[in-house]
C-alpha cells in the first residue's frame, strides 16, 4: 500500500479492511493454542476454538464488505490506523485470557496482551510451570505477531511519518532495496520470509542444544522478537546449568536487535558485507565493552569463575539491550553497580529496523556526532562541521527531529514515574517500571518488578499506566501524541 499526501479523509472502507483482516489473522493464529491444548486434553482448548471462530467469522466478514477500498493512504490516515491496529491486536489477544481457568481481570489480560504485542515481556502471569501450554503458545505467539508488525512498521510506515528521524531508515534501506522490491508489500513479504527463516533457526538451535520441542518454539519466538516471554516462572533461569543455551538464546537475541533489511539484502542481493552499516558496526562494539566492563566487575566482586561471569554478563546485557527482557539470574544481587549499569543499558535499545524498543543505535550514533559538532563549533565558530551518518551528510531538520524525539522520550519516562508514584509506588519500581515499559524492555529494579518478580501485585491504576507507556515507546511516542494536537483532525 502507498502511502501519500494527499486524501485527507479516512474512508470506513480502508479502516474495516484492515482490522478485519487483523482479527481474521489472530483468528488463524488462536487455532495453534486451541491444538495443543487439544492434544494435551486440556478444558482451555474450547475456549480458544470458540474465540478462534469468532474472530474468523468476524475479521473475515469485516475484511470482505470492505475489500473495495481507495489504494493510497495520507499521512494523517497512517498515524491513525496504526494506532487503531495496534489498539486492535491488544484487545482481541487479551480476549482470551479473561476466558480461560486462569481466571484473569480486564487490567491483567489487556496488560499481558499489551505486553506481549509490544515485545516488552512484562508478565502479570504468577504459577507458569502449572499453566497450559496453550496459555503458553498464545503469550509467545502474542510476541511473534507483534516482532513482525514492528519490523513492517518500522520498515514502511516510520520512514514516512519522519518520527525522530526515521527519515534515515528508508534512505539506508527501502531505498536501496527498492530496486528488487519496488512496492511495499513486496519489502514486508520478503522481510516476513526472513523473520520466519531466523525463528526457525532459533528453534533448531534450541531443540538440539537441550530444550524440549515446546520450550524452544516459545523461547524462540521471544528471543528473535525481543520479547522476552517465557514457559517457567524462572524464565531463561530454568536452563542455567546450560551455557551452550545462553550463550545461542544471546546471539539470537542479538540477531532480533539487528535491522532486518540487513537479512533481507542477503537473502536477495547477496550483501554479505554487515560491517559496513554502521548501525551493526556500533551495536556490536557497544555489545562488546558494556559485557567486558560488567564481566570484569563482576569476575572480581563474586565467587564466579570468569566464564561464568561472563556467560550472565553477556546474556543480560544482550538481554537488556535488545529489550527482550530474558532474565537467568538476580542481577539486583551483584550489587549497587551492576544495577545503576543495567539501569542505564535499559535506555539505549538496538537498531532501527529491529524487534526492539528503546532509543535505538541509529539515533544515538546522530545525537552523538551532533553533540560533537556543536561542541567543535564552540571552538571553531565559523568553521562547518557536517554531521555524517552512512557516509552521508545529515540534514540538519532530521538532526532536530532526532533532539526531539529524545526529549519527548525523556519528558514521557518522567512523566510516568511521577504518575506511578502517585499510584502509590517506591521510586525504584516507578524509576524502573517507566523505563522498561517505554523501551520495551520486561523486567525493572527493586523487589517487586525486579528480574525474578513481576508485576501481578502492581495496583490497577499502575498496570494502566504501564499499558500506556508500552504502546507509546512501541509505536515511538510521537505515533500517538500527534492525534492529540487539534491540527492533527483540521482538514
Amino acid at each position: 500500500m502507498k502511502t501519500v499526501s494527499h486524501n485527507n479523509h479516512l474512508p470506513f472502507q480502508i479502516v474495516g479492511f484492515t482490522l478485519g483482516m487483523i482479527i481474521l489473522i489472530l483468528g488463524a493464529f488462536e487455532l495453534l493454542p486451541a491444538f495443543v491444548d487439544w492434544r494435551n486434553g486440556h478444558p482451555n482448548a474450547w475456549v480458544f476454538f470458540q474465540n478462534a471462530v469468532f474472530c474468523l467469522f468476524f475479521g473475515g466478514a469485516l475484511a470482505i464488505t470492505n475489500r473495495n477500498f481507495e489504494r493510497t493512504m495520507s499521512i494523517r490516515q497512517a498515524f491513525l490506523l496504526t494506532n487503531l491496529s495496534w489498539i486492535t491486536l491488544t484487545l482481541v489477544i487479551a480476549l482470551p485470557f479473561t476466558m480461560v481457568d486462569i481466571q484473569m481481570s480486564f487490567t491483567d489480560a489487556v496488560f499481558e496482551a499489551m505486553s506481549g504485542i509490544t515485545t516488552t515481556g512484562s508478565t502479570v502471569f504468577v504459577g507458569l510451570d502449572d499453566m497450559s501450554h496453550g496459555i503458553l503458545l498464545w503469550r509467545s505467539l502474542s510476541h511473534f505477531i507483534g516482532g513482525i508488525g514492528i519490523v513492517a512498521f518500522a520498515m514502511v510506515l516510520l520512514p514516512f511519518l519522519k518520527v525522530g528521524g526515521m527519515q534515515l531508515f528508508q534512505s539506508e534501506s527501502s531505498d536501496r532495496s527498492e530496486k528488487a522490491m519496488p512496492r511495499s508489500i513486496q519489502v514486508v513479504t520478503a522481510l516476513m520470509y526472513a523473520y520466519v527463516l531466523v525463528t526457525a533457526l532459533c528453534i533448531l538451535t534450541f531443540y538440539i542444544l537441550g530444550m524440549s520441542l515446546f520450550d524452544a518454539v516459545n523461547h524462540a519466538m521471544a528471543a528473535v522478537a525481543t520479547g522476552g516471554f517465557g514457559t517457567s516462572d524462572s524464565n531463561f533461569g530454568k536452563f542455567n546449568d546450560n551455557d551452550a543455551l545462553q550463550l545461542a538464546a544471546a546471539f539470537f537475541m542479538f540477531l532480533g536487535g539487528l535491522p532486518f533489511i540487513l537479512f533481507v539484502k542477503m537473502m536477495y542481493q547477496g550483501e554479505w558485507n554487515v560491517w559496513k552499516d554502521e548501525q551493526f558496526r556500533y551495536f556490536l562494539i557497544l555489545i562488546l565493552v558494556l559485557t567486558t566492563i560488567l564481566t570484569f566487575w563482576l569476575w572480581q566482586n563474586s565467587d564466579y569463575t570468569l566464564w561464568r561471569s561472563f556467560v550472565f554478563c553477556i546474556f543480560n546485557i544482550v538481554s537488556i539491550i535488545t529489550t527482550t527482557g530474558f532474565a537467568n539470574v538476580d542481577y539486583l544481587q551483584w550489587g549497587s553497580f551492576p544495577v545503576m549499569f543495567i539501569l542505564f543499558v535499559t535506555y539505549l535499545g538496538a537498531c532501527a529496523g529491529s524487534t526492539a524498543g528503546g532509543i535505538k543505535m541509529m539515533r544515538l550514533i546522530i545525537v552523538t556526532r551532533a553533540t560533537i559538532r556543536h561542541l567543535k563549533n564552540l571552538v571553531f565558530p565559523n568553521a562547518v562541521f557536517p554531521v555524517y551518518y552512512q557516509k552521508k551528510p545529515v540534514d540538519k531538520s532530521i538532526i532536530m527531529d532526532v533532539m526531539g524525539f529524545l526529549a519527548l522520550y525523556v519528558a514521557t519516562n518522567v512523566i510516568i514515574t511521577i504518575l506511578l508514584t502517585l499510584c502509590g509506588l517506591d521510586f525504584a519500581t516507578a524509576l524502573s517500571g517507566a523505563a522498561t515499559a517505554i523501551a520495551n524492555v520486561g523486567p525493572g529494579i527493586g523487589p517487586i518488578i525486579g528480574p525474578v518478580g513481576n508485576f501481578s501485585t502492581l495496583p490497577d491504576s499502575a498496570k494502566w499506566l504501564l499499558t500506556l507507556g508500552m504502546l507509546l515507546g512501541r509505536l515511538e511516542i510521537m505515533t500517538i501524541l500527534v492525534l492529540f494536537a487539534p491540527q492533527f483532525w483540521r482538514r
